[in-house]
């Protein structure tokens, strides 16, 4: 997979992410997402009320649709941002498709009412960490652990309690250690098949014919709704979805 590189805006995700404090589990809710959830206490939970913690996923990297050999999967990274967000929301709903979001931990925090809106849409969230750091893969376990629990529970807490099901590593720098700390939590780990390559801005046509050549690569198709302008994207997708509809693909959530 393909790491991104040059995110000049990260460098205001890392400054809003110091200063938090590594988490081990997030709130204990029953969700329609996530559903019954246990697991152990969190630290300085009293030992008597547990906060529960998801069951367990699988901790190898998910790429398949679940519906199928003709399934495609619609994911959107690095939101929510308060303008690209709304209008990815409006195209995702105009054409009936349910897409899954990976959030910056810090991003979820600042936008809520964002955050909400998504799952009240019928999307899935998932965990992208704190800072979106393309060189997790080469940092110690404990960093790893800060970057993705501090997310997860940001992104829950932002979420009213609606867990995030799958965590998406930045840039694809997954370790053995960060995928089976993310499954441990519930979170599946995600990977793409299709890199739409909507960051580097080529042009709406661009990105069409990119996401079009690579169909045959698989299901997972990678686009994002922050970190800058986002209108290509927004202009993409309203081509992009009409399209898959009539090669006879249906859209799904990534395999749990």
């Amino acid at each position: 997979m393909a790491r991104h590189g040059g995110r000049g805006w990260y460098g205001q995700v890392v400054a809003a992410a110091l200063g938090v404090t590594a988490v081990t589990v997030a709130a204990s809710l029953w969700t329609a997402q996530a559903g019954p959830v246990n697991g152990r206490a969190q630290a300085g939970t009293p030992a008597h009320h547990p906060a529960p913690k998801a069951a367990p996923v699988s901790m190898g990297i998910a790429h398949a649709s679940d519906r199928g050999a003709r399934g495609v999967n619609i994911t959107i990274d690095d939101g929510p941002d308060p303008v690209w967000t709304p209008e990815v929301l409006q195209v995702l709903k105009e054409y009936g498709v349910k897409a899954t979001f990976c959030m910056i931990g810090p991003q979820a925090k600042a936008h809520p009412d964002l955050v909400k809106t998504v799952v009240a849409a019928g999307h899935r969230l998932c965990d992208h960490t704190v800072s979106h750091d393309v060189t997790m893969d080469t940092k110690s376990e404990a960093y790893q652990s800060q970057q993705i629990l501090d997310a997860e529970h940001m992104i829950t807490e932002a979420s009213g309690g609606v867990r995030p099901l799958y965590y998406r590593a930045p840039g694809g720098a997954f370790t053995p250690y960060s995928r089976k700390l993310a499954a441990s939590h519930g979170m599946r780990p995600l990977g793409w098949n299709v890199d739409s390559k909507d960051f580097e801005r080529p042009g709406t046509t661009a990105i069409v014919t990119t996401v079009k050549e690579e169909m045959p690569n698989g299901p997972t198709i990678l686009f994002h709704d922050a970190g800058g302008d986002r209108s290509e994207t927004v202009a993409a997708l309203r081509e992009v979805l009409p399209w898959l509809k009539e090669q006879g693909y249906s859209f799904g959530f990534p395999v749990r």
